[in-house]
């Protein structure tokens, strides 16, 4: 995964729908108990931790390419308070286990790869026979708004310099590329589905810290002491499209990539 200075408690603040999204996933899991569990892209450890307090009998190891937030979710989830839960630091692309899980999971973190054979790969590697995976990602036409938006500002004469030689970071994929990479990997049993979502802020400053958060492939090509303004005007341009509604939220259309399927027992 790419590498961006993330600040992990600004993330944290700013990062509720992302929650509710795993939070809604982690249902879909049915959990025994008993699993021994991956989560990709960890972050924070909130998710994670939520995931490990449903395995009495099991285990999760959380997983993520950002050392500050590894760091936190170590400093915040205790081995003393939580002996079934740890992180490592851990890119995406290079899972270093082997049959060692009963199911891997990920919320809203594998857009930030480009090439995902190497995780797809990765995955089934991770994976006990018989195990299976849940993903969920931005996918094709997420947040193209926004997007669409952000090609204009690249053009301009303000911040056209900013942009020489910058690439599309986000790997938002569709169904046939993805489904083609599962079974590839051999994975069986497979749902590959693109999901409309709604992603709401608390008004002008929400949706300011998500895009000061989320948006860093853009945001890093600006001088810092430019950032906030550009940030400002990105938010001010969606808004002039996407006004604010009558109770003063903010509304994004994300798309979400799901991605179900299973190893085989053989």
């Amino acid at each position: 995964m790419a590498s961006y200075s993330w600040d992990s408690k600004d993330y944290e603040k700013h990062s509720r729908a992302q929650q509710k999204w795993a939070q809604e996933l982690i249902g879909q899991l049915a959990l025994k108990g008993s699993e021994k569990l991956l989560d990709i892209g960890c972050g924070d450890g909130k998710i994670t931790a939520e995931i490990a307090a449903l395995l009495s009998g099991g285990s999760v190891i959380g997983v993520d390419s950002s050392e500050s937030m590894v760091e936190l979710a170590q400093n915040r989830y205790s081995d003393s308070k939580h002996p079934n839960l740890s992180f490592r630091l851990m890119d995406a692309v290079n899972l270093l286990f082997e049959s060692s899980f009963d199911v891997v999971f990920s919320n809203a973190a594998l857009h930030w790869v480009q090439d995902h054979r190497p995780v797809v790969s990765g995955i089934f590697s991770c994976l006990k026979p018989g195990g299976r995976v849940l993903l969920q990602m931005g996918g094709k036409g997420n947040a193209q708004a926004v997007l669409n938006i952000l090609e204009d500002i690249q053009v301009e004469a303000r911040y056209r310099s900013n942009f020489d030689g910058f690439e599309f970071r986000y790997g938002f994929l569709g169904t046939e590329e993805y489904q083609k990479l599962m079974d590839d990997a051999g994975f069986v049993k497979s749902r590959v589905e693109l999901i409309n979502k709604d992603m709401v802020h608390e008004g002008r400053e929400g949706l300011e810290g998500w895009i000061r958060t989320t948006w860093l492939p853009y945001t890093q090509r600006i001088p810092e002491n430019d950032r906030e303004a550009f940030i400002g005007m990105l938010a001010s341009r969606y808004l002039e499209v996407v006004p604010l509604d009558h109770d003063g939220k903010a509304h994004v259309a994300m798309v979400r990539l799901e991605v179900e399927a299973e190893k085989s027992k053989d």
